[in-house]
């Protein structure tokens, strides 16, 4: 159940840093409410599978899963731009994570 609340844990890290991008510096109420609501769940469910795993193994995961998914986020909905040296630094970190979760007994 652990590795179920670290990867739901990281899915809400990719909404609110995308509302906190949204906010434009926490001046736009909506886009900051969803901030803070979904940062605080994502602590919840990180906190929830530090109970079993180790901590740097699930920080590590959930910082990656929304590392990833924000430049994923950010290409697909902010026309940010997607250059060779972007996706090979986004593959190390995939590559990174998959190491950490094979590594990691549980």
């Amino acid at each position: 159940m652990a590795w179920a609340y670290l990867f739901v844990a990281g899915l809400l890290e990719i909404v609110w840093a995308f509302s906190m991008k949204q906010s434009h510096g926490f001046t736009r109420l909506t886009p900051t409410i969803v901030t803070f609501v979904f940062m605080f769940g994502s602590f919840a469910l990180l906190s929830l599978s530090m109970r079993t795993l180790p901590l740097g193994t699930a920080y590590v995961i959930w910082t990656g899963i929304g590392a990833v998914g924000a430049f994923v986020v950010g290409i697909t909905f902010l026309g940010e731009s997607l250059s060779p040296m972007r996706v090979l630094a986004a593959a190390l970190i995939v590559s990174g994570l998959v190491l950490m979760k094979l590594s990691t007994p549980a």
